[in-house]
């Protein structure tokens, strides 16, 4: 039996555009004995809705959860509206403010001569409201239009769930489209898909076809073509097509075949309508597009500007020598002084070659060539990262705040759109970025977007390890191109010379591995084993590191599934560093069982809650009345309940895309020959160059060589390197 409450709305809190809402509710009945103490009193409720009417009441059905920080709230995942029936319920809503020029002796008179059945003969007799004394032919106009469209939104909302879309769907497609509702999914229904984010191709699809559309509809083919280009390109990184690959696709997606002038016919509407963009025999989706254009366009024009006038150079960096108490070398030096002549600059350079050490150096030439206290230079020098542990890691070696890109943005999640755009720009003067290799297409674009024309922008970042997870590859094609300014830093420092990680890291990115490096020094082992033997020797090898922070120790592996895919490896590895106790409540999702005090990966970005893709916590507490689980991301305490319990999962075990933008200590990495698809370079250079002092490489040593003679996943198709190879004339 679903639990509600009933009751009247009376405040709003919060509301965004989709519809969702926070808000109080005056409860008035309810079946659900946990809430029997809030009858009479107010709740706070969140969800999707259409609109709400304080004089209505409502039926709220969902759960009640405990947020971390605003208590306890009843969480709505499907309401009704009970139309008013009683004398004084029918009059308080005609005069509620829904109906223009009817107060209250005009509707007592009118419930006076209808009765109970108001409210349906306005509906569907309107013409009986004229023997009603006092109410005029604009009255009735109004009482019967204003009802119908409220009632119509109403039903609207039920033929959509009726169709199959969720209630909170359902909210979402309503509020968007209103009154054109119906009509845009009897037209087109797969427009919603370009329209509102987070509806997706599959779900429609499958609507589509049970509402009778043929399957070899136009509007099909054009939504399959779209759907096509936006899969691959987030699966494999492309920003455009071919005709022939897209001719290839349409058949699993459409299940079955269409002609060849079908297809054309649907290719033209497509570049017609500008959803995708045919560039002599290649094919873009309009929105990639226009970001590597603008993208192109926008370092082109800081390419372009003149240097800044630097005076007493070697007089400042000496003074920034004697603070920090370091010696930059030639590469450094370079990299320092260009961070502050340049408009645009990248800084790149493999492990240990000091990127973090030169941008403290920037940091504080920044200040002192402006003469800025710290707390001014924050609001003009923007630290960003992809990442929340990366941006973390440059607050603390600049002793500035830094923050993910998505955040400085303020990216709303609901509507997946950010509010720092080309309408509403950052003050920002300067922007550092690290990780840059992280950054995809898309988000490149929406950062420019952001900021002023005009904004200092320097990249930094290693163009060896893996590609952002979206598509493009924006910093291996802007150092490709070599018109942009680039220093690379190329002496070593962190772990010293010597490291064998170094080499190893080194090694694998030039596609040179040297087999005697391993086991020579207690920095970098390689247990050689079978492939059923692996999972014990990751065992052995976290029993030895048991007391070590879980920040600190990490083992890493290409892919989930399998015997030694990280879901294996962590239902393991957890029975070493947290087995069942007592004393520690636990609870099943899915497949997995998590305790307290278990390590877990944030899956998604939550800005609302300051917790971010990647982030590394511990569970806090288990509940299982109500369910909840809270976890401790470094003192930031999130809730979480069934809801979006998919939004973590156990972290004893990460994937290597998952690590990118963080270190460890210690790294334990599986090599078999069983992860054959996930076996490449820049998958196993990046997976490496996690590890700070220590590094087990697990399993086969073939299957090294394998991934380092893999160069083949790494290639993308983009054009940002061709645009600009165009577009920025050789000066010298």
């Amino acid at each position: 039996m679903k639990k509600y409450i009933k009751g009247n709305y009376r405040k709003s809190i919060f509301k965004s555009e989709a519809g969702y809402h926070i808000g109080i509710f005056k409860v008035v009945e309810t079946n659900s004995d946990d809430l029997l103490d809030y009858v009479g009193k107010a709740i706070t409720f969140t969800g999707y809705f259409h609109e709400l009417n304080m004089d209505d009441t409502y039926i709220f059905y969902g759960k009640c959860v405990l947020h971390d920080k605003y208590g306890e709230q009843f969480q709505v995942e499907s309401y009704e509206r009970c139309k008013p029936e009683e004398k004084d319920s029918i009059i308080e809503f005609l005069t509620s403010g829904l109906f223009n020029g009817i107060g209250k002796k005009k509707a007592k008179a009118i419930f006076d001569v209808l009765g109970k059945d108001t409210l349906k003969i306005i509906a569907e007799n309107p013409e009986n409201l004229i023997l009603i004394p006092g109410i005029t032919k604009g009255n009735i106009e109004e009482l019967h239009n204003k009802l119908m469209e409220y009632e119509e939104s109403y039903e609207t909302i039920i033929y959509l769930s009726n169709l199959g879309f969720s209630t909170k769907d359902a909210m979402i497609i309503y509020n968007f489209y209103k009154a054109k509702t119906r009509g845009t999914l009897e037209g087109d229904i797969y427009q919603l898909i370009r329209d509102i984010n987070d509806i997706n191709f599959r779900k429609i699809d499958s609507i589509a076809l049970r509402m009778g559309i043929e399957r070899s509809a136009l509007i099909r083919v054009k939504a399959a073509i779209l759907y096509i280009m936006s899969e691959v390109s987030n699966a494999y990184g492309h920003s455009y097509y071919y005709e022939e690959e897209l001719k290839g696709y349409l058949p699993r997606v459409l299940g079955l075949d269409i002609t060849e002038e079908e297809f054309n016919i649907a290719i033209n509407e497509l570049i017609k309508d500008m959803a995708i963009v045919r560039n002599a025999d290649r094919y873009y989706l309009k929105e990639m597009y226009e970001a590597e254009k603008l993208i192109v366009n926008r370092f082109s024009f800081l390419m372009k500007q003149k240097d800044e006038e630097f005076k007493d150079f070697d007089k400042v960096v000496k003074e920034i020598e004697s603070l920090f108490q370091i010696t930059y070398n030639e590469d450094q030096l370079e990299a320092i002084k260009k961070s502050y002549l340049k408009k645009f600059l990248i800084i790149t350079g493999g492990p240990g070659t000091g990127k973090t050490t030169i941008m403290k150096a920037i940091v504080e030439l920044l200040s002192r060539m402006h003469r800025l206290s710290y707390s001014d230079l924050a609001s003009k020098v923007a630290l960003l990262a992809p990442t929340g542990r990366a941006a973390k890691r440059m607050s603390e070696a600049t002793n500035l705040k830094a923050s993910t890109i998505h955040r400085f943005l303020k990216w709303q999640k609901e509507t997946n759109k950010f509010m720092v755009n080309e309408y509403n720009k950052s003050d920002a003067s300067v922007l550092i970025i690290d990780e840059a290799s992280m950054i995809d297409t898309y988000l490149m674009a929406n950062l420019l977007r952001g900021i002023s024309t005009n904004c200092k922008i320097i990249m930094v970042g290693d163009d060896h390890q893996l590609p952002s997870v979206g598509p493009g590859q924006v910093l291996h094609d802007l150092i490709e191109s070599k018109k942009i300014e680039v220093v690379e830093l190329k002496k070593l420092y962190r772990q010293g010379c010597d490291s064998n990680i170094i080499s190893l890291a080194y090694g694998i990115r030039d596609g040179k591995v040297d087999r005697s490096i391993f086991n020579k020094e207690d920095d970098l082992t390689f247990i050689s084993c079978q492939n059923n033997e692996v999972l014990e020797h990751i065992k052995d090898v976290c029993s030895t590191y048991k007391d070590l922070s879980y920040k600190n120790f990490q083992v890493l592996a290409p892919m989930y599934k399998g015997l030694n895919g990280i879901d294996a490896i962590n239902k393991e590895v957890q029975q070493i560093y947290n087995k069942k106790d007592k004393r520690k409540n636990d609870m099943i999702i899915g497949e997995f069982t998590f305790r307290e005090e278990d390590k877990v990966i944030q899956l998604t970005n939550m800005p609302d809650e300051n917790v971010y893709n990647g982030d590394i916590g511990l569970v806090e507490e288990v509940s299982t009345s109500p369910r909840e689980i809270c976890i401790d991301f470094d003192d930031n305490f999130v809730r979480y309940t069934p809801s979006n319990f998919s939004n973590f999962r156990l972290a004893y075990a990460i994937s290597i895309h998952k690590a990118q933008g963080s270190e460890f200590n210690v790294v334990v990495l599986p090599l078999v020959k069983a992860y054959k698809k996930m076996l490449y370079r820049k998958l196993v250079y990046t997976a490496v160059t996690r590890a700070k002092k220590k590094l087990y490489l697990i399993g086969d040593i073939d299957a090294l060589d394998m991934a380092v003679d893999n160069i083949d996943t790494d290639i993308r198709r983009t054009t940002i390197k061709d645009l600009l190879i165009s577009s920025i004339k050789t000066s010298k």
